[in-house]
């Protein structure tokens, strides 16, 4: 109620110093929204086929009467899904990265009863070992939603899977913490993705050496980042790209075309030498820049 009564004098003369501005943003925000329930339609009529774990095919053996295309085998990519979701959230991202010449993606699903990141993060690198055995690739690409990309970045950053990971794409991650909805810090989960929670701070601890690109897409009109510049990646020893998305809300970053087409430029790169330890490593060329909506920031 406080900032309440401090904002409201405000907004009249807001209103008259910038009235085209304001009106451009509540239209912008209007847009969004209605965007934000469309898609939480969809998503909840797919929601139950994403219930179940996908099943794992095994790759076809190549046949001795045939000689295979010279191909550059490009490495598979792991979808993982934000808090209380599931893989069907990424039905229109998988098209679109198989479209595109992803042979071989997976999209993992864990438990809504999870309670603790780093178990979740532990696990995905049991996924993650088995999928390179099966596959003969030594690297994957992780793509993940919300939490999904907090769980993979853990993996990255405090297991060791760096080694594995060749790049971690994020799409509206807390990488520093959200203070949106404090009423569900009843789940421990939750409380892991609150600014200063034990786990946000060992993500800020020294990450020396680490291999793997990082490429963080955060939206301008996000309400599940609090604040908005959370779900960027700053950390002095990794190699980072956080890309601004312009006019979309939170439900729209793994299903709109732009951000797609930001996330298969940002697989296609081939990730740089990580910087010397607290050199800074955050680096300016675009992944997906110019591409619709989208800025690096």
């Amino acid at each position: 109620m406080m900032v309440t009564r401090a904002v409201q004098p405000l907004f009249p003369l807001c209103q008259r110093l910038f009235p085209s501005r304001l009106a451009g943003l509540s239209i912008a925000l209007l847009k969004a929204t209605a965007l934000e329930f469309a898609i939480l339609a969809g998503h909840l009529l797919l929601y139950p086929s994403g219930i179940i774990q996908e099943r794992r095919c095994a790759l076809p053996m190549p046949t001795t009467d045939t000689t295979p295309l010279p191909t550059e085998a490009k490495p598979p990519v792991i979808l993982l899904h934000g808090f209380i979701d599931n893989r069907s959230v990424f039905v229109l991202l998988r098209r679109n990265l198989a479209q595109h010449g992803r042979q071989h993606i997976e999209s993992l699903n864990y438990s809504p009863l999870t309670c603790d990141i780093r178990t979740a993060a532990a696990l995905l690198g049991r996924h993650i070992e088995e999928i390179c055995e099966r596959t003969g690739q030594s690297q994957v690409d992780i793509v993940g939603h919300s939490l999904g990309g907090l769980i993979g970045r853990y993996y990255t950053q405090c297991l060791g899977g760096d080694l594995r990971v060749r790049t971690l794409v994020t799409l509206g991650t807390p990488h520093s913490g959200t203070r949106v909805a404090p009423l569900a810090n009843a789940h421990p989960i939750v409380r892991q993705m609150r600014p200063g929670s034990e786990l946000i701070e060992e993500l800020r601890g020294p990450a020396p050496g680490c291999r793997t690109h990082f490429v963080s897409f955060w939206s301008d009109l996000d309400p599940l980042m609090d604040p908005l510049e959370t779900a960027c990646v700053d950390h002095p020893d990794l190699l980072v790209q956080n890309v601004r998305v312009s006019g979309i809300g939170h439900l729209a970053l793994p299903v709109h075309p732009a951000v797609a087409a930001g996330i298969r430029q940002a697989l296609d790169l081939e990730p740089a030498t990580p910087a010397p330890s607290g050199a800074g490593a955050s680096a300016g060329a675009a992944a997906g820049a110019g591409a619709g909506g989208l800025t690096v920031a």
